[in-house]
């Protein structure tokens, strides 16, 4: 019984095979001369790629058993060295295209192609046709942080041309945080690889329209790939401050127009810079090792008290705009102004918790944004098992704590300040909020687990 598939954020594993009768297959590698196939295939069964590209061998048999292979017009081979040493005598003899691709479809790789082998495949294709492709050149510069107007709306940003920051391009850390930028609904195929002759490091992207990132994301009923499948090439040369992005490919059948493939360009221009980025400071951990959120007005080097002391408290941090208007009334503007109403003292209330839980962290514009938060929570549901609210042990016959597996992703411009907005708006009850919700442990990777955040292993903590 075959597993079932589920909608999953992971992107494409290399791994991945695809029917040889997919039109994906025998577009990809009917492009190709018959040098170039006989070497893209020499290329698969190097021992460094043989894991993601192994093709169809000969079973072990004792020797009075019938091979059902042996009537086949290309026998498999019995190892991967006798396959290699195959491709290199057809090197030397002449012969015609047809005759190298009926092989890898039908002989060596019946079993199918996986998208490893297609993207060593296309990525052929490109050197052996430089001027295939169109390109556009973009320039990366570094960008001022976010700032606010007198009106509280956010200003478009500038450039920085002071900044001496350069982002350092680390490829698996890249395409992580790509792939965090795709959008959940589609599936991804990554590939790096190095130009043979000039100083680029190429990305390839495969892109289809699935949830999935099983064989399901590649089949149908009619065993093609799905129409909304798109190659696109990144181009990242050495040394320089540009990077180079090529027209978005179908490699199925031509359809879904020019609107869509203007959308994954647009999607993937705007992905790109977040990718490059440096990781911006944690809330808190700008000042040594002191932690964020309330906490975070004893990082001021002019409060020298302890956050234990009870006798001097150090200064309250600035309130927002209009909760700061609110308090800054004088005594005879009160006299004057009529009673507040409920919805006006609730609205300061929440305004006034948000302060003594975020201190001056979690503002727009400090330049202290954390764009992504992921956690897991790893709570006992509560009312199901274990004990209930008053410490009584339930009588339901379940003694196993139910953990679901419940995950949270939080993403913005500045997560912790779009909190603390939502706090001051009362929607958030930032009295039962938790502490990790105002980044004052400065976890942005992480688990949840009786009440207490613990950082993901590579998060710092």
């Amino acid at each position: 019984m075959s597993r079932i598939s589920v909608p999953t954020t992971a992107r494409l594993p290399s791994s991945l095979r695809v029917n040889p009768s997919n039109p994906t297959v025998t577009k990809t590698l009917s492009r190709l001369s018959r040098a170039s196939l006989i070497s893209v295939a020499l290329d698969w069964l190097d021992e460094d790629n043989l894991s993601l590209a192994t093709p169809y061998l000969r079973p072990d048999q004792e020797e009075d058993d019938v091979n059902e292979d042996d009537g086949d017009f290309y026998p498999p081979a019995s190892s991967p060295e006798e396959l290699r040493e195959e491709y290199l005598s057809l090197q030397t003899r002449k012969g015609s295209k047809r005759e190298i691709l009926d092989r890898i479809i039908t002989g060596d790789w019946r079993h199918g192609l996986s998208l490893y082998q297609l993207a060593i495949a296309d990525l052929q294709y490109l050197y052996d046709h430089p001027t295939s492709q169109k390109w556009s050149a973009y320039k990366i510069v570094p960008l001022k942080s976010p700032t606010e107007d007198d009106n509280g709306e956010v200003q478009p940003l500038e450039i920085d041309k002071t900044s001496l920051c350069i982002p350092r391009f680390h490829p698996s850390l890249f395409l992580k945080s790509l792939q965090a930028q795709i959008l959940p609904d589609i599936k991804a195929h990554y590939n790096l690889d190095r130009h043979k002759t000039l100083p680029l490091l190429i990305l390839r992207i495969f892109v289809i329209d699935s949830p999935y990132n099983t064989p399901l994301s590649l089949s149908s009923p009619t065993s093609t790939v799905d129409t909304s499948s798109k190659t696109i090439l990144i181009a990242f040369p050495d040394a320089s401050p540009n990077i180079f992005i090529s027209k978005p490919v179908s490699t199925g059948p031509a359809t879904g127009g020019v609107s869509e493939s203007k959308s994954l360009r647009a999607l993937l221009v705007e992905g790109i810079p977040k990718a490059l980025s440096l990781p911006r400071q944690r809330e808190g951990r700008d000042e040594g090792e002191c932690g964020g959120g309330g906490w975070s007005v004893y990082a001021d080097e002019k409060v020298k008290e302890s956050p234990l002391s009870t006798v001097l408290l150090p200064p309250s941090p600035p309130l927002s705009d209009d909760a700061a208007e609110e308090e800054g009334e004088g005594i005879y503007d009160k006299k004057r102004k009529a009673k507040p109403t409920v919805e006006e003292r609730v609205r300061k209330r929440a305004r006034l918790v948000a302060q003594a839980r975020f201190g001056g962290t979690g503002r727009v514009g400090d330049g202290k944004g954390v764009e992504r938060v992921d956690l897991v929570m790893e709570d006992v549901f509560s009312g199901v098992g274990g004990e209930d609210g008053e410490g009584n042990q339930n009588d339901d016959g379940d003694d196993e704590d139910w953990r679901p597996n419940v995950r949270l992703t939080f993403h913005g411009s500045h997560v912790f300040a779009g909190i603390r907005q939502l706090v001051e708006c009362g929607i958030i009850d930032g009295e039962k909020m938790p502490g990790w919700m105002t980044g004052e442990e400065g976890v942005t990777i992480g688990a949840v687990r009786n009440g207490r955040i613990r950082g993901h292993k590579g998060s710092g903590l």
